[in-house]
């Protein structure tokens, strides 16, 4: 069954339009989730609304939003109220510019979407917007609301579709400097960099997500079986804590000789036997 759209309106550029809809390209679903239940009797638990003040239950019909503005002082939102805040991009993903890709600094990046047209006749409109941003490394910017809040939307091709990716505003990221501030600048010698660079040549890879597993997940999943088959589960081994690098210098060659690789024994042995010698 496929996912239900996030949103569905228009993509504008110019005077071009063309109806599309939003689906999340990530979901957690997949992962390994649990419920709270009684220990004594394994039921599951029912959250209860209640008010921090009488103690009361409160029934969900009677749950509403509030901007507290001091304390237990709030100011009652309705959710009339929330829906008539209508501004463009409710319903239309106007597209505002051009940024080059690079530029996007990568912190400000929030979720992915697939953005599809929803009918034929807008496909054309779609496809236009769509190769005319392909191959020219650009990003459209515009705007969308999701979740009833506006997000910046990033938007590039995609295979046959685009790929939107809400922004973060300047407020939601922090100031690196309030955490950088302390590192000393440090002069490495050349020969110390020209180890460690050896290094990450020796590890370089193309990206490939296939290789990505969660082991925590694994792990999880095996503790459940093991637990759903009757069997004790055993405790793993506790993580080892790298030792501490006393001389940073020794520490590198020592890395790179543990990536050479070794020759076969019998090669190294007959290397090592006398010439006209041979083995009794």
């Amino acid at each position: 069954m496929a996912p239900r759209p996030n949103w569905k309106g228009y993509l504008k550029l110019s005077l071009v339009s063309c109806p599309i809809a939003i689906y999340p390209a990530a979901s957690a679903a997949e992962r390994v989730s649990f419920r709270q239940i009684n220990k004594k009797t394994g039921n599951r638990l029912k959250q209860q609304l209640v008010d921090s003040e009488t103690s009361e239950p409160v029934e969900r019909a009677d749950k509403g939003r509030g901007y507290e503005v001091g304390k237990n002082e709030f100011i009652p939102i309705e959710d009339e109220e929330l829906e008539a805040i209508k501004i463009e991009s409710t319903h239309t993903i106007d597209i505002d510019s051009f940024v080059p890709n690079a530029q996007i600094d990568k912190r400000y990046y929030d979720w992915p979407y697939y953005v599809v047209p929803t009918d034929k006749v807008g496909q054309d409109a779609f496809a236009v917007i769509r190769e005319a941003m392909r191959g020219k490394d650009m990003v459209a910017l515009g705007r969308v609301v999701i979740s009833k809040r506006e997000h910046v939307i990033a938007l590039e091709p995609y295979e046959k579709g685009l790929l939107g990716t809400t922004l973060r505003y300047p407020y939601e990221v922090r100031n690196a400097a309030e955490y950088f501030e302390d590192i000393e600048d440090v002069k490495i010698p050349a020969e110390m960099l020209k180890l460690a660079e050896h290094i990450l040549d020796s590890k370089a890879a193309d990206f490939d997500p296939s290789k990505f597993v969660d082991r925590y997940e694994s792990a999880l999943t095996q503790l459940l079986k093991q637990k759903q088959a009757g069997i004790a589960p055993k405790e793993g081994p506790a993580p080892v804590t790298p030792a501490r690098v006393i001389n940073l210098m020794d520490a590198l060659r020592r890395s790179i000789e543990g990536e050479q690789p070794k020759k076969p024994a019998a090669a190294t042995a007959a290397r090592r036997r006398p010439a006209g010698k041979k083995r009794a």
